[in-house]
């Protein structure tokens, strides 16, 4: 199994810290993944609140590049309709030039109303948005060129410099939170990113969806997906629960927060109404089922109890990669640290051995 670590760069749920710090502990934790065996390193995009603030992915990983110079690098994601195409491509090329080919791209349309505000534009426009310019940019990575004649976006063909250092396919990926969502990452032939936040059996629709169009439209073969999780690790299962839902559930609120979902704007935006189902399910159960929820869909607890939460996901979900957060919701930083260390450390390498079929000791016993 690919196991990534994500950076989220939030501060909701502290107290007395900074920009700054959360930054400086957000690359700490990140180069501490990269020396510890993870894959790859992931961070987002988002904007002007506690929630998240990493306003340029691209520019981060020109960064990682340099100081994580054996690790894979990628975005979940940036954010087509506040970025112009043509600059996304031309961040992407110097970002792989820089790290030899290391860059995984991944794209998203958005879904804070708040952020859309800021930068002049309208969620009713996002579909059709991310659609024209993620098809632009994929075809620039492969060919060099750039070029595009849709409703939002009259660009002149023009060749890109520094060209493409390596083809690109195989390095695509798209959130697919929603069904139209979906059927964009697979024309793309991208893995789809989704986000550790419901029980998995609720996914598994999009997920059949996403794997019976790759190979319709692709001829396959099946592209795992990347599931954005999120993880507290300790050393014994005393408080273990405790501390998940703490953690889990400050950064639920702070979803719900940012992202308005017991607003009654999704259901009028053109292109947003699958996040009812989330919506419905939060108004039926309430702000603690709704955390019960989303710590049946994370991993917490001990190594071997991760292992077994993992390996139950495996059975529904089949084959996935995974970009994980330990630093989110309030968690103190030092808690994150050792957090991350003993996963590194006994959940990792077994992780690692699922590349070749193989389960858990436990498993095979």
């Amino acid at each position: 199994m690919d196991v990534g670590l994500q950076m989220v760069c939030a501060s909701y749920g502290w107290t007395n810290v900074s920009d700054k710090q959360v930054w400086e502990e957000e690359i700490k934790l990140a180069r501490l993944a990269a020396d510890s065996g993870f894959d790859v390193l992931w961070a987002v995009e988002h904007h002007f609140n506690d929630y998240s603030f990493c306003p340029d992915n691209l520019q981060l990983m020109t960064y990682l590049a340099a100081v994580c110079p054996n690790v894979d690098l990628g975005t979940a994601a940036v954010i087509l309709p506040w970025n112009d195409p043509l600059r996304v491509a031309e961040r992407a090329i110097v970002v792989d030039l820089l790290s030899n080919g290391r860059l995984r791209l991944g794209m998203g349309r958005g879904l804070a109303r708040r952020e859309f505000h800021a930068f002049r534009g309208t969620m009713d426009e996002s579909r059709e948005r991310f659609d024209e310019a993620a098809a632009m940019i994929v075809n620039a990575l492969r060919t060099g060129y750039i070029e595009g004649d849709g409703k939002f976006y009259k660009q002149p063909r023009t060749e890109l410099r520094p060209r493409p250092v390596k083809p690109i396919d195989g390095r695509v990926y798209a959130v697919a939170s929603s069904d139209d969502s979906v059927v964009s990452a697979a024309k793309l032939n991208a893995r789809m990113v989704m986000f550790a936040d419901r029980p998995w059996p609720m996914r598994m629709g999009a997920i059949n969806k996403h794997r019976a169009l790759i190979k319709e439209l692709h001829g396959g073969p099946e592209l795992p997906p990347l599931l954005a999780d999120f993880c507290v690790c300790t050393p014994t299962m005393d408080g273990a629960e405790d501390y998940a839902r703490q953690y889990m559930g400050k950064f639920v609120e702070s979803n719900f927060y940012h992202y308005e979902l017991l607003g009654e704007h999704f259901s009028q935006v053109k292109g947003y109404d699958a996040y009812a189902q989330k919506i419905a399910l939060a108004k039926e159960i309430g702000m603690d089922g709704i955390v019960s929820a989303f710590m049946q869909a994370a991993v917490w607890g001990t190594p071997d109890h991760i292992l077994k939460m993992f390996e139950e996901r495996r059975a529904i979900v089949g084959d996935f990669e995974l970009a994980t957060s330990f630093r989110f919701g309030g968690t103190p930083y030092d808690f994150a640290e050792r957090g991350l260390k003993l996963y590194a450390k006994e959940v990792l390498p077994v992780l690692h051995s699922w590349k070749n079929g193989s389960v858990t000791a436990k498993a095979a016993e």
